[in-house]
């Protein structure tokens, strides 16, 4: 049965997309930790766990992080972008790329920040041009 991050993936789900190719998809997480927590997944692979991907997945799924992460420097004011592995909520392997102005900030147990719709869309929208500035 596909996850929901496929369904997201294949746009049976809607969501607020950053960034996409072929093998991966970037979209905000909709319980964000700060204005443009972003979740970066492939769209072929279901696997619950990082290291279970194989070799070359795993590296174009580094890489495509990276452009986001990049992307989102210079769309989201921050002094660093965090990463964080979990993949325990959803059993499909995502990373975790959060804006940081401090280490408190890339703390899962804080309470999530409730954004609108529009807010969503805009953000989504700036990291997205200049991701494609990247590619």
């Amino acid at each position: 049965m596909a996850t929901v991050f496929t369904k997201i993936a294949k746009g049976e789900i809607p969501s607020y997309k950053v960034a996409e190719n072929e093998d991966f998809y970037a979209f905000l997480d909709i319980a964000p930790l700060a204005k443009g927590h972003t979740l970066v997944i492939p769209k072929n692979v279901e696997d619950d766990y990082i290291f279970h991907l194989d070799e070359q997945t795993y590296m174009g799924l580094c890489a495509f992080a990276r452009k986001v992460a990049l992307a989102m420097m210079n769309a989201v004011p921050c002094k660093r972008i965090g990463v964080a592995v979990l993949g325990m909520e959803v059993p499909h392997t995502h990373i975790h790329l959060v804006p940081l102005q401090s280490e408190a900030d890339l703390d899962f147990r804080k309470d999530k920040l409730k954004l609108s719709g529009d807010e969503m869309a805009a953000i989504a929208e700036s990291i997205s041009v200049e991701y494609e500035k990247l590619v």
